[in-house]
Parts: C-alpha cells; structure tokens; sequence
C-alpha cells in the first residue's frame, strides 16, 4: 500500500515529496473532493517536480479537473485535454452515481490518456458502474468520499462494500486507490483492505484539509505506511510450518 498526497502548490508538492509520498495528487481541497487546481498551477508543479528529479526516479503525479456533474460531457472532456497537457501521468476524475456515468466512463477512455475514474461513495456504489469501469482497461479506479464533515471513507461504505470494490478493481488487473478523509486510526482498517494506495490529505495537515502540510505529521504517517508495507512483505514470504 503507497501513500498518496494531496497538494495544492509548488512549495506542498515539495514538502510531500521529501515527507515520503509515493504519489504527488494535485487538486484544490478547499473546492471539494476533486476540487481542481488553475492549468497554470498544474503546469507549474509538475515542471517543478520533474526538475527536482532529473536523474532520480520521478515520483508519479495525478491531477483532478475539478467536481463536475456526469451531465456536463463536454466540459469534462475539455478540462481532461487541458490537465493531461500539463503533463501529468494520470488525469483523475470523479464519478458521481448518476445513469449518465456509463456513458462518461466509456468517452473517458476514449480519450487515450491514463485517466483514474474515482467514484464518489457518499450514496453509495453503484456496482454495474464500477464493474462497467473495471473494462474499460483504466490504470487505476478509486472510490473517495465528497463530504468530509461526514466521516471518513469507512463511516460512509461499510466493510464489505468496499472488499467488494477492492476485490472487483484488482480482479481487471487495475490499481485500487481508497481515499476520504483517511487518519491514523483508520490504518489498520486499510491494511486489512490492503489497497494499492491510499490518499491522505486531512491526516498531513496540522489543522483541517483546508490548512498546510504538516511535514512532521506527513513524515510519521509516511514512515508507519512504509513499515507496515514491509512487515506484510516479511509475512508473505514467511515459509509453510
């Protein structure tokens, strides 16, 4: 399980980077799940980002396109083609439960760029939906939750429902990713899910997700994912007695 972080700016992204994320998410947390970053920003991240790491393993960046309803196609097509200009490895969209997500998923990949479908939870998965993405050969699908006054990810979807998500995304072959309003206590629930990432914003954040970066805070949760990451391998590969 890697750890992924959100940020909004040149100066979190570095923060995030050398606090130990495995993945750098761009959006804008005071706009919502997915609120989305200016182009410019964007642009300017990841520019800074891929400098800072020439001649080093460059850390994967996602970016969102903001919180747009499945009936809005085309601006959400639009705003796919001007993130994935900036250069960024995966272009992240939500997927709200709606009958037009069918048809949002299929125009996404269409586009031939590495998009991350991430369905919204608070009403709960629409699983033919789910199952419909897990087709269409995305690189990852997560689930995230929109309203984070309201609980994390595992108040609003229960137990099962999401081992049926993880279950259904790692059966097609694609990354599973979890996210919504995670922290520290929610750890070992995740362990037990075993994602391939999760995404922290609130955790790393010395007051709400609307504050700062801690990088004290970013350093510990990054260190405890490592370690566990370690202990499960260890696990694995312990011989049969």
């Amino acid at each position: 399980m890697q750890m992924l972080v959100s940020v909004r700016s040149v100066a979190e992204a570095r923060v995030a980077a050398a606090g130990g994320a495995d993945f750098i998410d761009l959006k804008e947390p005071r706009d919502g799940a997915l609120g989305g970053l200016p182009i410019a920003t964007i642009a300017a991240v990841v520019r800074a980002l891929r400098e800072s790491a020439s001649g080093s393993p460059r850390l994967p960046i996602s970016a969102t396109i903001g919180d747009l309803p499945m009936s809005s196609l085309a601006a959400i097509l639009a705003q796919v083609e001007a993130v994935a200009a900036c250069g960024v490895d995966y272009v992240k969209v939500g997927i709200e439960r709606a009958a037009s997500a069918r048809d949002v998923l299929d125009a996404l990949a269409a586009t031939g760029h590495a998009i991350v479908p991430v369905f919204i939870g608070d009403r709960g998965l629409e699983a033919a939906h789910v199952r419909h993405a897990c087709t269409l050969e995305f690189p990852a699908v997560m689930v995230d939750t929109a309203d984070k006054l309201a609980g994390s990810l595992f108040d609003v979807l229960s137990d099962a429902e999401l081992r049926r998500f993880v279950a259904t995304v790692r059966a097609s072959g694609a990354l599973v990713g979890l996210a919504g309003a995670l922290r520290r206590p929610q750890l070992p629930a995740l362990r037990a899910l075993m994602p391939d990432f999760a995404g922290f914003r609130s955790a790393v954040c010395a007051g709400d997700r609307s504050g700062e970066l801690d990088p004290q805070r970013l350093r510990a949760l990054a260190a405890e994912l490592h370690a566990a990451a370690g202990a499960d391998a260890a696990e694995a590969i312990q011989p049969l007695r």
